[in-house]
């Protein structure tokens, strides 16, 4: 479950009329945070990642599921988006629980690191066009310029 400053964060996000990435941001940084207080580990970067976004669409962040994801994902995404949209989150297995946060203890702290950090956004970065990371850029300095106005 997301702590309450992560959800205020979120809701605070949308009603500023920020992207769903933006909102789903928030549960990612909380993620990270987790694995460097040693709450848990992580196998990699993307996969901390991978549970922020996982947490984002279950507290009903409107987030679409990866186009060039496995089939897999892309129905966990959508079984996540689900479960977010329900107004009944229903009751999670104790069992399931436990053993998830048991396997997720037995990885390294490492992911979080600021070089590791670095090397996904990096080679995040790498895969977008030029195109793309200039539209996002511009798309952000009109957001910033409409919220001071």
């Amino acid at each position: 479950m997301p702590e309450r400053e992560t959800m205020e964060r979120a809701e605070n996000d949308k009603r500023e009329g920020k992207a769903a990435s933006t909102q789903a941001g928030e549960f990612v940084r909380e993620e990270i945070e987790h694995v460097r207080e040693g709450k848990h580990g992580a196998r990699s970067t993307k996969q901390a990642i991978a549970i922020g976004l996982s947490k984002a669409r279950r507290a009903g962040v409107k987030l679409p599921a990866p186009k060039q994801a496995s089939k897999e994902t892309r129905e966990q995404a959508a079984r996540d988006a689900r479960k977010g949209k329900s107004a009944n989150k229903g009751k999670k297995s104790a069992k399931r629980s436990r053993a998830t946060l048991a396997a997720l203890k037995r990885e390294g702290r490492s992911a979080a690191s600021k070089k590791a950090l670095s090397r996904q956004a990096r080679s995040a970065a790498a895969k977008r066009s030029v195109a793309s990371r200039s539209r996002s850029a511009r798309k952000a300095a009109a957001t910033r310029r409409s919220l001071t106005t």
